[in-house]
């Protein structure tokens, strides 16, 4: 049996560490950083511990709400749309890539990530 993506990029540690660092860059960003400027950040890193856990094929249940609904409004309102989206994903890619990452397992990562961009941007 193939391990998942999740096993293999090396589990809940790897995804916490790679969080992390993730909104550091996403919010030290001028483009992506008006997306996060009124959430509770220390709620919205465990939402993404569990998304990008389950996104990525780990064992963790992820009970927020779907990614069309939870970003509803700031398409509407803020205009989320796909340089954001890339914006993202590129910090993503990043931070994966700094934690010693395989480049065929971020590649994977990515993948799975950019499947995700019509029901983040509503279409």
């Amino acid at each position: 049996m193939t391990a998942s993506l999740y096993e293999r990029i090396g589990g809940e540690p790897a995804i916490m560490a790679a969080v992390n660092i993730f909104y550091e860059k996403v919010i030290g960003d001028e483009l992506t950083r008006p997306f996060f400027t009124n959430l509770d950040m220390t709620a919205q890193v465990q939402k993404q511990i569990a998304f990008m856990s389950r996104a990525l094929g780990g064992p963790v249940e992820y009970q927020g709400r779907n990614l069309r609904a939870a970003h509803a409004k700031l398409v509407a309102e803020q205009g989320l749309s796909d340089s954001h989206f890339d914006a993202v994903a590129g910090h993503l890619k990043t931070t994966l890539e700094e934690l010693g990452v395989a480049q065929a397992l971020v590649d994977e990562a990515i993948t799975a990530i950019a499947g995700m961009r019509d029901d983040v941007l509503g279409r």
